[in-house]
C-alpha cells in the first residue's frame, strides 16, 4: 500500500464499474494510483486497461511506481481531467473521479493546501495553473473576494473579511497561512474554528484550481464517452462538488426534462442511463478508523443506457 494517497472506498468504485467485464477506464484524478490498482487488479483476466490522469506530476510518478507490475495495460497523463474527458478517443468501459486534494499534497507543507503555521499561501494543483491563493488575496477586489467565499466556502462573514483583507494587504502582502488567520482572527475573534479555516481555505483552493468549472465541463464528456452500459462514479468531498454530481445524474436519468407547462414532452423522450446510487455511498467505520480523512467523502454511480 502507498503511503501517498489511501484510496477511499475502493471496493464500492470496483462494484459499480465492473471492470472484470474488460474494456478501457479512465481514473481522472489518479492520486497515488490507488483505484487505478484496484480496477487493474480486478479486470486483470479480463484485459481492462487504465488512462490515470493528474495535474501533479509527483502523483503520476508516485502512480507510475505503484503500477509497474501492470505497466503494459496503464497509461499516466499528465492534465486536467476537464481536458481529457473532453479529448476524442476511445469510447470507455467506466470512469472515476475521486475529486478533492489528496494527502500527499495535505501533508506536503511547501504546496500550501493545509493551514499549519509557516504554510505558504499557494495551493496550486498542477505546475501549469498560474494563480496562487496568494495572488487572490493580494490582488482581488473586495466584491470579487466576496464572490470567492460566499460561492466557494459558503462563508457567512466573507463582507466582512473581504474588507479586512484589502485593508491588511495595503499594509503588507499576504504570504503564509499566518498572514490569513491573523485576519480570520480579527473577524471571528475567539469564535474561530478549525471548520472555519477548512471552509475558507476550500474557497481559496476552488478558485485556484477553477475545480467546479473543470467539474461542470467533464461530467457531460464524460457521460458521451462512455460505451452503452459504461459506469462513471464520482467521490466528492464537500456539497458544492456533490450537489453539481447529484443533479447531473438525476437530469440524465429522467425521461422528460421538458418544462412542465408543454402540453407535450418536445425533449429526449427517453433517460440516458441511470442513477446506480438511491443515496451517496459513505465510508464504513472500519474505512474511517484506517483513514479518517475519508471521512467527508460520499460516492455516486451512474450507468450509461445500453
Amino acid at each position: 500500500m502507498s503511503g501517498y494517497h489511501a484510496p477511499v472506498l475502493v471496493d464500492e468504485v470496483v462494484r459499480l464499474l465492473r471492470p472484470e467485464r474488460g474494456g478501457l477506464y479512465l481514473d481522472g484524478t489518479v492520486g497515488g494510483g490507488g483505484h487505478s490498482e484496484a480496477i487493474l487488479r480486478a479486470g486483470r483476466e479480463a484485459g481492462a486497461r487504465v488512462i490515470g490522469v493528474d495535474r501533479d506530476p509527483e502523483a503520476l510518478a508516485e502512480a507510475a511506481e505503484r503500477l509497474s507490475e501492470h505497466a503494459a495495460r496503464f497509461e499516466g497523463r499528465r492534465g486536467n481531467f476537464a481536458d481529457e474527458a473532453e479529448r476524442p478517443g476511445e469510447e470507455l468501459a467506466g470512469a472515476v473521479l475521486d475529486l478533492g486534494v489528496s494527502s500527499h499534497q495535505i501533508d506536503s507543507t511547501e504546496r500550501g493546501f493545509s493551514f499549519r503555521p509557516g504554510s505558504p499561501l499557494d495551493m496550486r494543483m498542477g505546475v501549469e495553473v498560474w494563480l496562487t491563493a496568494a495572488d487572490v488575496l493580494n490582488r482581488y477586489e473586495e466584491d470579487e473576494l466576496v464572490r470567492v467565499l460566499r460561492e466557494y466556502g459558503e462563508e457567512p462573514r466573507a463582507r466582512p473579511i473581504a474588507r479586512r483583507v484589502v485593508g491588511r494587504r495595503e499594509e503588507r502582502p499576504f504570504h503564509t497561512s499566518d498572514d490569513l488567520k491573523e485576519v480570520l482572527d480579527e473577524v471571528y475573534g475567539r469564535g474561530l474554528t478549525v471548520q472555519d479555516q477548512a471552509r475558507i481555505h476550500q474557497a481559496l483552493r476552488i478558485e485556484v484550481n477553477g475545480e467546479l468549472e473543470a467539474l461542470d465541463r467533464a461530467l457531460p464528456a464524460l457521460r458521451e464517452r462512455l460505451l452503452p452500459g459504461g459506469v462513471l462514479v464520482v467521490i466528492a468531498y464537500h456539497s458544492l462538488e456533490d450537489r453539481r454530481v447529484k443533479n447531473a445524474f438525476r437530469e440524465w436519468s429522467r425521461a422528460c426534462v421538458c418544462p412542465p407547462e408543454l402540453p407535450v414532452c418536445v425533449c429526449r423522450g427517453a433517460p440516458l442511463g441511470e442513477t446506480l446510487t438511491r443515496k451517496p455511498v459513505r465510508p464504513t467505520a472500519e474505512e474511517l478508523e484506517r483513514n479518517p480523512r475519508s471521512r467527508s467523502a460520499r460516492l455516486r454511480g451512474w450507468r450509461k443506457a445500453a
